[in-house]
Formats: structure tokens, C-alpha cells, sequence
């Protein structure tokens, strides 16, 4: 039967295997639809496929990359994204990360869409439309929080925090999928992705975490042992790599732009080149690798999004020390402060 009462054929985003329209229900509700594009789930799937096998077949020639962490982590590549391909998915996702919010009281400072089961299937995900502007915009905070520096705080806290307590971890959290909601609340959007971390290697998570943040480049590596050693492996040298990677972190500029935000209104907005993270977290890969790590599936997840509220922290509040400010919990539980 009919489900809504107009449809904006003009999408307000769109992305490689989908695109957002604002809709309105026969309630009168406005919100977000997302659509999958057509034909891109047979494109998606034979693309998977021929990487993955071609990850396996070099596996099979050349024994070094049985040891490596290639293959796993082009299997978990894989399994992530035909995951996303399916929207039953993304909507029971999306219902896990509203319920851990609510259970941790959470609800004030982050929020994830409600979704509309009714008018949603395997390509389409109706939602509660979100207003707000990405966590990158500069001066659209400003608008609708008093102190930016907590509100970057608030939602690295929710994410670290979801990856000990909830089921499931948002595993892709580029500026477009955080927003600052009109209420101040970090907005989370977009569940295709996730991950999850099985609880015998959390402890090596946390303190690969803490030690990243404090650029503890020998705590980095006694957590990658305890994460992926699968033989005798050298913590000196291991060190010594992991030190070289921090300082290309460091190292690392990003730039203001201004962007047009319809014809009256230009915004500036921090460029985060998503190319540069990836770089890095391979780099990270390869330097385990090259030590005798075998690093699990979910690692490459799991870095990812620490790079990206690394690059966050460094362009929003670069007085910030994550290890030591007691506003920051870095999912060691406590209290997470209100903007």
C-alpha cells in the first residue's frame, strides 16, 4: 500500500551503493529514505568476490602471506560490505546502538535515528530525518553548541565506549555520518558498517587504544603482540616501526576549505582525506606483518575509526591530551560530561 505522502526525487546525499531522499509519511512525519541503487548489489558482489579470491590465491602461492593478515582482513572487507548491501541489517544495527544509549543514559548527548520498520525492506531504510551540520564544519557548530571541544569529546566517548558495551561498534565514521544535531547532540548515521570485538582480545583493544592516544609507540606494540603474536617477535624493533608510523600521524596536514551550502552561504569546513587514513591503517598492517603479527578481522575496523577521531581531535582541539583529561573515557566506563 502507499506509504508516503510526497517523495523528493532530489537526493540530499549520495554514496556508492545508496542515496538519501527526504520523504514525508501519511502521518504528516518528515524523514529520510535510503535507497539502494539499482544493480549495484550484482556490481558490488562480483567485484568482492574476484578480491577475495585473488587474496586467497596469493595466499596459496606464497607461504609469507598465510602468516599475514591480508587475507583476513580482505575476508572482513568483504563480509562488511555485502552486509551493507542488506538494510534488515543496518535497521536491527541502528536499533542496537539506540538501545545502548538508552541504557547508558546516553540519550542526552548522542543520538542514532529511529527507524520506520513499516516502511523499510532489504533496499529501503526510512528513518528519522536528523538536522545538523557534519562534525567537521567549523562554524556550524558554533550554531548549536556552546562548547565544541565537548561535543568532539561526547562523541569520541559514546563511539569508545560502544566498542566495550555494545553489541556492535559503528565502524565508519567519516565526518558525514557524524553530525552536530540543532539540539547539540552528536548525530550517528549510517550502521552498514560495523564491527564487534569478541571479549578475549578487549583488553589488548584498550590499551592499543590508550597507548595510540598517549603516541605510546612501545605500549602500540605490547598490545599488538598480546593481539596477533602467533611466534617469538621482537618488541624493540616492533617499537621502533610502530614509532616511524606515529610520526607520519604527526606529520600528517589537513586544510580549511570553504564550501557552498546552498547560494547564499558559504561554510568552512576541515578536509579529511579518508585516502590518507586508509594509507595509514595499511601501513599499520604492514608493519605487523612485517614483524610476524597476525592481526585479527576486526583490527582493521577498529583503527580506522581511531585514525579518523585522531585526525577529529587534532583539527577541533589540539590542546586536547585524550590520555589525561578526565572528560575523556576512551571506553573505560565513568562519566561522560554534557556540553
Amino acid at each position: 500500500g502507499r506509504v508516503f505522502a510526497s517523495f523528493e526525487e532530489t537526493p540530499l546525499a549520495s554514496a556508492s551503493v545508496a542515496q538519501v531522499h527526504a520523504a514525508v509519511l501519511l502521518s504528516g512525519e518528515r524523514v529520510a529514505v535510503k535507497v539502494q541503487k539499482p544493480g549495484v548489489g550484482q556490481i558490488l558482489k562480483a567485484d568482492l568476490g574476484f578480491l577475495f579470491i585473488a587474496a586467497r590465491t596469493l595466499e596459496f602461492l606464497s607461504p609469507e602471506l598465510a602468516r599475514s593478515s591480508l587475507v583476513d582482513i580482505v575476508a572482513e572487507i568483504r563480509s562488511s560490505m555485502l552486509d551493507e548491501l542488506d538494510f534488515t541489517k543496518e535497521l536491527e544495527n541502528i536499533e542496537t546502538f539506540r538501545s545502548f544509549l538508552q541504557r547508558n543514559g546516553l540519550e542526552r548527548i548522542a543520538a542514532a535515528p529511529r527507524t520506520i520498520p513499516e516502511a523499510s525492506s532489504k533496499r529501503v531504510l526510512t528513518m528519522e530525518l536528523f538536522n545538523g551540520v557534519p562534525l567537521t564544519d567549523l562554524e556550524g557548530i558554533r550554531q548549536y553548541s556552546s562548547n565544541p571541544e565537548q561535543t568532539l569529546i561526547n562523541a569520541l566517548n559514546v563511539w569508545s565506549m560502544s566498542v566495550r558495551g555494545c553489541e556492535i561498534f559503528h565502524a565508519d565514521v567519516h565526518a558525514g555520518n557524524l553530525l552536530v544535531l540543532e539540539d547539540g547532540r552528536v548525530g550517528f548515521l549510517d550502521f552498514g558498517i560495523v564491527g564487534r570485538i569478541p571479549s578475549e582480545i578487549w583488553f589488548a583493544v584498550e590499551g592499543l587504544v590508550a597507548s595510540f592516544a598517549a603516541g605510546d609507540a612501545r605500549g602500540m606494540a605490547r598490545s599488538l603482540m598480546a593481539m596477533g603474536a602467533t611466534g617469538t617477535v621482537d618488541e624493540t624493533a616492533l617499537a621502533d616501526d610502530v614509532a616511524s608510523v606515529l610520526a607520519r600521524i604527526a606529520g600528517l596536514e589537513s586544510e580549511v576549505v570553504l564550501r557552498g551550502r546552498g547560494p547564499e552561504k558559504v561554510v568552512a569546513e576541515v578536509a579529511l582525506d579518508s585516502e590518507q587514513v586508509t594509507d595509514l591503517l595499511l601501513e599499520v598492517v604492514r608493519v605487523a606483518d612485517e614483524n610476524g603479527l597476525k592481526l585479527p578481522r576486526e583490527f582493521a575496523l577498529l583503527v580506522k575509526q581511531a585514525l579518523y577521531f585522531d585526525r577529529y581531535t587534532k583539527l577541533l582541539a589540539p590542546d586536547l591530551d585524550p590520555v589525561r583529561d578526565s572528560r575523556v573515557s576512551l571506553g573505560r566506563g565513568g562519566s561522560v560530561i554534557d556540553v
